[in-house]
């Protein structure tokens, strides 16, 4: 049974009419027009092959936002920028909401691609709009070029903007309890508010599976029901809807936290440790983010986890069998590869700041993630240093400057011609 007919038969009726009836109805006319389907990956544990080959349909999905018009035009744009500004267009860093327009001379200083509201605010959209107009204007001063907003608008306790302009977003878990109709009307809704401030990309959907016999023992995702479910083929319908939704409204989508924190019991953010023994290339728990893939989503998060399946060596943060191998090469993923939190996050803490954003690029990201203003420096000063020690990096920074320039083209913040 789907996940839309088990909660149809929950309620047990469909508008006037009994649910059997329905659905006898419903089978005469399938049969009698002699129509078959199948469902591709739509069950809540679908074959290692399932993913696989939804690998393999991901890719002509991915490519699809890349228009060659709009790949020209991101590479004509990159290669007039010297490598420090190309260096600068992969950074996304934080400013705290309590005070965003104490980034403006960062800003205008580095050049940044990106910048993340960080903390929590209850002002009113007329105020953030200013003040986000005003970070833009200092992104743009002297050649530069215009900011990816983001933002961390999930629902439940994840919810950055409160308030009479902002109202409560449920948790993902509630969410997840909504027919597809609803949640995509509500998802829309939730997100031309962020449209209407010039905010340009949402750090979510969580793509993330946590296991029922795991729930509240997964900190980081579980421990705030930010999941959409259990098992991965509700997860992923979901997820493709609220992709679908937020980016009809006009806001760029991440899908995280890839390859998938739902089964560690530490939080990266706040311990190191966070390790998943289970994960594996052919894992149900990816199908998620491959049905966020499908549906266009313009950036993925690659969480700082480990993954001894995957590579036993690394975060996968800094995992070019994850980020290159697995995301690019076997799930087709060429859009914009965004770091978790380099910064303040305790999983990365063994490692020196500017080498953080360097060893996201070697393992093929493009936008290294600190919620830290300060770190715009060390980030920005350690990856142009290696890209002129380096021909091989050097490519590398302008191979991801172009993604970040061409998801920019996408959310209409840069043009051409």
């Amino acid at each position: 049974m789907s996940r839309g007919t088990r909660r149809i038969a929950e309620r047990g009726r469909i508008g006037p009419f009994p649910v059997w009836a329905v659905i006898a109805v419903a089978v005469v006319v399938l049969v009698g027009a002699g129509v078959a389907f199948a469902v591709s990956g739509g069950g809540d544990s679908p074959s290692p092959g399932a993913v696989a080959s939804e690998g393999g349909s991901a890719r002509a999905s991915a490519a699809a936002p890349a228009s060659s018009a709009a790949a020209g035009c991101a590479e004509s744009v990159v290669a007039k920028l010297p490598l420090e500004l190309q260096a600068a267009q992969l950074l996304m860093i934080g400013t705290p909401l309590s005070s965003p327009l104490g980034a403006t001379q960062t800003l205008r200083q580095y050049k940044l691609g990106g910048i993340f509201l960080a903390g929590r605010s209850s002002a009113s959209a007329a105020t953030l709009r200013q003040q986000i107009a005003q970070l833009q204007d200092a992104a743009r001063a002297g050649g530069g070029l215009a900011l990816q907003v983001g933002i961390d608008q999930e629902g439940g306790q994840v919810q950055t903007l409160k308030g009479d302009d902002f109202p409560a977003i449920p948790t993902a878990v509630s969410q997840g309890r909504l027919d597809a109709s609803t949640l995509n009307s509500r998802t829309a809704e939730w997100a031309g508010r962020l449209k209407g401030i010039g905010i340009t990309i949402d750090l979510a959907p969580v793509a993330d599976v946590v296991p029922a016999d795991v729930g509240k023992s997964n900190p980081p995702i579980g421990g705030f029901e930010r999941q959409y479910g259990s098992t991965a083929g509700p997860v992923a319908e979901d997820v493709a809807t609220v992709v679908t939704a937020i980016q009809g409204a006009g806001v760029q989508t991440t899908l995280k936290h890839f390859p998938g924190l739902g089964r560690v019991r530490v939080n990266t953010d706040t311990s190191t440790g966070a390790r998943d023994d289970l994960t594996t290339a052919d894992d149900s728990a990816l199908q998620p983010f491959v049905s966020g893939i499908k549906a266009g989503s313009a950036a993925v998060m690659i969480s700082s986890a480990t993954y001894p399946k995957l590579d036993s060596k690394n975060v996968a943060a800094f995992s070019a069998p994850i980020v290159t191998d697995l995301l690019r090469g076997k799930l087709g993923f060429d859009g914009l590869v965004m770091s978790d939190d380099l910064g303040a996050a305790v999983a990365v803490s063994s490692v020196p700041v500017g080498q953080r954003a360097v060893k996201f690029v070697q393992a093929g990201g493009d936008m290294p993630l600190s919620v830290r203003l300060s770190d715009a420096g060390p980030m920005t000063d350690a990856l142009v240093a290696a890209a002129k020690a380096d021909p091989a990096f050097a490519r590398r920074v302008s191979e991801s400057a172009t993604r970040v320039v061409r998801s920019k083209v996408r959310a209409g913040l840069v043009t051409c011609g």
